[in-house]
């Protein structure tokens, strides 16, 4: 075994361990203030935090990786998601809603330190003649950290069932940093640290590659939440009479599923131009919500169009964010790229947050055929800015 693998491992075993608590938790909150009586709106504002945090991080990390190398960033990131788990395992008195929304801001900043990281340390390990390995390398951290956030969503249920809600986060508490302290010692040191040390300035990005694909990143993210975030769960519950855990079991199930694709992308997507298949996928992806907001005016059967639409939705969705994925590893410099990721997902969280915040507002003015609307105009404009990319061949390795 090579000591790239060696490496890839490593950082693919963080990922993975930090993805588990990461879906576990979210999971652990919905339910837990559920049973408090908190409406689903409600709910979803405990997350905004996190999101917000995701934009900060994302652009302030990509400049400490550089400065202090992808090592430290990622383990800082694990601590991190430790201390956000011993902030719940607090007695219930405490569990206030804005004691929670601080310990999802520290979540958040630890997820995306976390995959900043993974992402950009990728590059490294991958010689710069071998897109396909890249291609590959990046699709199954992308793929395998989505399927896994599936598995944790269940198994926040199962934990939150056998150990109640303090005993389940002090579980994940205590194997988190088992993970962190293996990874102390495994992990490359120095792994991405710049050569020449790059100022505070350099957090924007001047790359007219990166300015273009983050803006499409932004736009197709935002498009994924506006409908999927608050809508879809609370449209499921209130019009199709689901229970809660039939919702959050099919949630679970649909990222698991999306998780899987993505790790299949390279394979679907063939070895062509990167450009061309950042436009066309994304095209046909903003077909989808488009065609299940006219199936719903028509009168057609609402549990039909929607479920088969969600999935449809769900593969033409992941192998957008494959692509996307490995087009900005492949784009970012090898000197500091960390920065150039960093920004990306700064993009990223911020469509998120966007998403978000509409998903909520939009759906409870106007209902889900609007936000579904806002979807596919959203996913338009992100297929409309990759025409603007710069060519990248998916080279065979």
């Amino acid at each position: 075994m090579t000591a790239a693998i060696r490496q890839y491992l490593v950082i693919t075993g963080n990922y993975w361990a930090f993805t588990l608590t990461d879906g576990a938790l979210r999971m652990l909150v919905v339910l837990h203030f559920h049973q408090l009586g908190y409406s689903p709106l409600e709910i979803a504002l405990l997350f905004i935090f996190y999101e917000f945090f995701g934009v900060v991080t994302n652009l302030v990390g990509g400049y400490l990786g550089a400065r202090m190398g992808l090592n430290r960033t990622m383990n800082i990131g694990l601590f991190l998601q430790i201390v956000a788990l011993a902030m719940l395992a607090v007695p219930a008195a405490m569990l206030t809603v804005p004691w929670v929304m601080a310990a999802q801001a520290l979540s958040g900043i630890a997820k995306d330190l976390n995959k900043m990281s993974a992402k950009s340390g990728i590059k490294l390990l991958v010689p710069d003649e071998q897109q396909g390995t890249l291609y590959k390398w990046v699709a199954i951290l992308t793929g395998s950290k989505n399927t896994l956030k599936g598995v944790g969503f269940f198994l926040g249920g199962v934990l939150l069932m056998a150990a109640g809600f303090k005993g389940a986060v002090i579980l994940m508490a205590v194997a988190l940093g088992l993970v962190w302290l293996a990874s102390l010692f495994l992990l490359g040191q120095d792994l991405g640290k710049s050569k020449a040390k790059p100022k505070f300035s350099e957090i924007l990005s001047k790359s007219r590659a990166i300015n273009v694909l983050s803006a499409a990143r932004m736009f197709l993210f935002g498009a994924r939440d506006v409908w999927f975030v608050v809508a879809l769960p609370v449209y499921l519950h209130t019009v199709f009479g689901w229970d809660f855990w039939k919702v959050g079991g099919f949630m679970a199930t649909w990222i698991i599923g999306y998780g899987f694709i993505q790790t299949m992308a390279p394979r679907i997507t063939g070895h062509g131009e990167g450009k061309r298949s950042a436009v066309l996928w994304a095209a046909a992806l903003a077909l989808i919500p488009a065609a299940i907001a006219i199936g719903l005016a028509a009168g057609w059967s609402p549990q039909t169009v929607i479920v088969g639409g969600l999935l449809l939705f769900g593969v033409l969705f992941a192998i957008n964010s494959s692509l996307h994925s490995y087009l900005i590893v492949s784009y970012a410099r090898g000197d500091g790229v960390s920065l150039d990721v960093g920004f990306y997902y700064m993009s990223n969280a911020a469509g998120r947050l966007l998403g978000t915040i509409l998903s909520g507002w939009v759906y409870q003015a106007w209902g889900l055929e609007v936000c579904l609307w806002i979807s596919s105009g959203l996913v338009a404009m992100a297929a409309l800015l990759s025409l603007m990319l710069p060519e990248r061949r998916l080279v065979t390795a």
